[in-house]
């Protein structure tokens, strides 16, 4: 089979009242907005409100770990933290480890879906 190239061309134009290429953009922009706002925005949200958690912490503070270790801050250092679990038993974790403060709610939950 042998094509012509006005047949080709023919093929490439768009059909008389067909919509623009702008027109045509706009669902796919729809969707990238919809994604930003439903997944994007609230995920960093939450991210700087495990930042503003993490930055805040003081030696004092009762908290919760992400293992499930409920200790007393006593010393802070720029990447881990030391807690007291027990008389004379303390662990050296990381910062990004610490969840929460006793008896509260998690910072930043996880959603399961």
């Amino acid at each position: 089979m042998s094509w012509h190239i006005p047949t080709l061309l023919a093929m490439g134009a768009p059909a008389p009242g067909a919509p623009s290429a702008w027109v045509q953009l706009v669902p796919f922009v729809l969707v990238l907005a919809i994604f930003y706002f439903i997944i994007l925005m609230p995920m960093r949200r939450r991210q700087q409100k495990v930042r503003d958690f993490l930055g805040a912490l003081k030696v004092g503070d009762q908290v919760v770990t992400s293992g499930g270790l409920y200790g007393t801050i006593t010393r802070l250092g720029d990447q881990s933290v030391q807690i007291q679990v027990a008389d004379k038993v303390r662990l050296e974790i990381a910062r990004t480890a610490i969840v929460g403060y006793q008896g509260q709610e998690p910072v930043a939950t996880e959603k399961q879906s």
